[in-house]
């Protein structure tokens, strides 16, 4: 029988890590104000459009109020523009 109690390995001692809240704020169809935000990511998943600009962390948000509107510009990629109320 062992003597000595286990011990653990480092890379269990990670635990958890809190959500980022990362994704979609507003949806297709949905109103946006200037300088609301509209995606939240990592990295260019969605490509900034017509009316809209790409803060340093990629965060997508709005230059004029509107309406949210999401195309297809590849397979994995997409393009958020916000069309402009008149």
């Amino acid at each position: 029988m062992a003597h000595k109690k286990a011990g653990s390995s480092k890379a269990n001692q990670k635990g958890n890590v809190a959500g980022k809240r990362l994704g979609v704020k507003i949806f297709g169809g949905g109103v946006v104000l200037p300088g609301q935000i509209i995606v939240r990511q990592r990295g260019r998943t969605f490509l900034s459009g017509k009316n809209v600009s790409m803060g340093k962390d990629f965060t997508l948000f709005s230059l004029v109020s509107g309406i949210v509107d999401f195309v297809n510009v590849t397979k994995k990629k997409k393009r958020v523009d916000v069309v402009a109320k008149s």
